[in-house]
């Protein structure tokens, strides 16, 4: 295909560009969403034991329901049955109060002592596996949500385009380049076909990833001028039934049956109750069907009514009209919640290759850069391209490292203080604005090697950390069936140290005068 040279400069130009002013927080937002994938696990993981009593069988749901709401009545506001408790929720019975930030939630558990009596325990739900899901939301920005949202959005948009032009740009030598992975001397077209490669056999999970960000970013803007446009602001929702005179909402035990008898492979997690301004009991029901994509990453959620057991079954997969079911495919491409756990794991892959493919383009156009510049003679990096190349390591590596040091930090924290939330985000704010200036002063590629190692240290800690937990030692805790959170950790360790090591050879033996050599610890004086 021929296509002008002055429209590839500009379509260059576009990418190049965009690929610099957004690649590192793309960066941080696909390697965090590569460990969201499995959240649910991580939580459990990272969740501190109980101190409640072994749940009370399901058939005593009520029981003990009833005996919360006589000391507790606002938890008729809104409450959970779980239907099998586990160690990120392990009470049958769950509510929410508000707490005093903005849009907290404090969720309260309760069960029976073993002298009968009630008991209640202000859940300590893990919130280092929030945080990294909030890293990936908002592109690792310590900014209030509605602002990092449309930050997101923007950089999502201007992700799209990049992605188009990069397209346009290797199009003309698509069929020559795209199977080519020329390693040797020549280090710019190493990264050119390590880079071109990651993004062509990516593309339909890029378009799909940056398309879905948009809406997720923007949605309350679209709604909001649909609801405008549309409906001239006056949408009318509907309003339930009110209940038969006198009747009382079934038992979880009868609920659970009748859910399962209407909706056969659903797996049912939990039932909500909540009371609507008539002061009427509105529930749904929560759980998975394994068959089908979830708009949730572990869940899907219908309307129950809980006087006669039906399913509003319009909101799950398999009972939606057209539009609906595009809209949950829509979310299901997004969160890989799809094809089971074999799917996740090639979200997880295609999410560090994503990482991976912004890391390339930085690196690429420092190495473009070295090689404009060099004359007859050897000359060092202008200060652009050394100053990228410290973003580049210590914004990379820093947030890898962060994330690590704050998974780590999960299974101490609980025993010590009592804002988790708090204290694992400035672990991770920590760890990540050091590495940036470490990398300021020890140079890109010194900083490259020793922030590896770090990266590896601090993932190390996290298996360290479960091994501590059998003997409890400082508080910590390791709960049964979730060694693969650490096997996993103890995976990526080597992985790391190999890159590291790859890293110090590249320092040690290539071009003495790119930023990635030994000697680049301080920039050419030249802009």
């Amino acid at each position: 295909m021929k296509i002008g040279s002055d429209i590839i400069k500009v379509y260059k130009d576009v990418h190049i560009w965009i690929g610099i002013v957004c690649g590192l927080m793309l960066f941080i937002a696909f390697y965090a969403g590569a460990i969201t994938m499995f959240e649910k696990p991580l939580e459990r993981w990272a969740t501190p034991p109980s101190g409640l009593a072994a749940a009370p069988p399901l058939r005593d749901a009520e029981t003990l329901l009833a005996a919360v709401l006589a000391v507790h009545p606002q938890a008729a506001r809104r409450h959970s049955i779980i239907i099998e408790p586990s160690p990120d929720q392990p009470a049958r019975v769950i509510w929410a109060e508000r707490g005093k930030r903005p849009r907290e939630l404090i969720e309260y558990g309760a069960s029976f002592a073993p002298d009968g009596s009630l008991q209640t325990e202000k859940l300590r739900k893990a919130s280092a596996a929030g945080l990294v899901d909030r890293m990936h939301q908002f592109v690792g920005l310590p900014l209030p949500d509605a602002v990092a949202r449309i930050v997101m959005g923007a950089v999502a948009l201007a992700y799209a385009v990049a992605l188009l032009s990069g397209l346009v740009v290797l199009l003309p030598t698509l069929a020559k380049d795209v199977f080519a992975l020329r390693i040797g001397k020549n280090i710019k077209r190493m990264w050119l076909d390590a880079h071109n490669a990651l993004g062509i056999f990516s593309l339909p999970f890029h378009l799909v990833i940056a398309l879905t960000s948009v809406g997720f970013a923007l949605h309350t803007p679209f709604y909001a001028t649909q609801a405008k446009v549309l409906y001239g602001g006056q949408l009318d929702w509907g309003e339930h039934a009110p209940p038969p005179a006198g009747d009382a909402p079934l038992p979880a035990q009868e609920l659970l049956a009748r859910v399962q008898a209407q909706l056969p492979g659903f797996d049912v997690h939990a039932f909500t109750f909540q009371e609507n301004r008539q002061g009427q009991a509105e529930a749904s029901v929560v759980g998975l069907d394994v068959r089908r994509g979830a708009r949730g990453r572990t869940w899907m959620q219908a309307g129950l009514d809980p006087y006669s057991g039906t399913v509003d079954t319009h909101d799950l997969p398999g009972h939606m009209d057209g539009w609906s079911e595009a809209v949950n495919a829509f979310f299901a491409l997004h969160f890989g919640s799809y094809g089971g756990n074999a799917v996740r794991w090639l979200y997880v892959l295609m999410g560090l290759a994503g990482a991976a493919l912004f890391h390339t383009g930085n690196v690429l156009w420092i190495e473009s850069r070295r090689r404009k510049q060099r004359g007859v003679e050897t000359v060092p990096q202008k200060r652009s391209a050394w100053a990228l190349g410290c973003l580049t390591s210590g914004v990379t590596l820093g947030s890898v490292a962060g994330i690590s040091a704050t998974l780590a930090a999960a299974k101490w924290l609980p025993a010590q203080v009592q804002d988790l939330a708090g204290w694992h985000q400035a672990i991770y704010y920590a760890v990540f604005s050091a590495s940036v200036a470490w990398a300021f002063l020890r140079g890109p590629s010194r900083a490259a090697v020793e922030l590896l190692w770090a990266g590896a240290a601090f993932t190390l800690a996290i298996p360290l950390s479960s091994l501590a937990g059998l003997w409890g030692i400082g508080g910590t805790w390791s709960h049964p069936g979730s060694w693969p959170v650490d096997a996993t950790a103890l995976a990526a360790v080597p992985v790391m140290l190999h890159i590291a090591h790859r890293t110090r050879l590249r320092m040690e033996r290539g071009h003495t005068d790119s930023v990635w050599a030994r000697a680049a610890m301080e920039p050419a004086r030249t802009v």
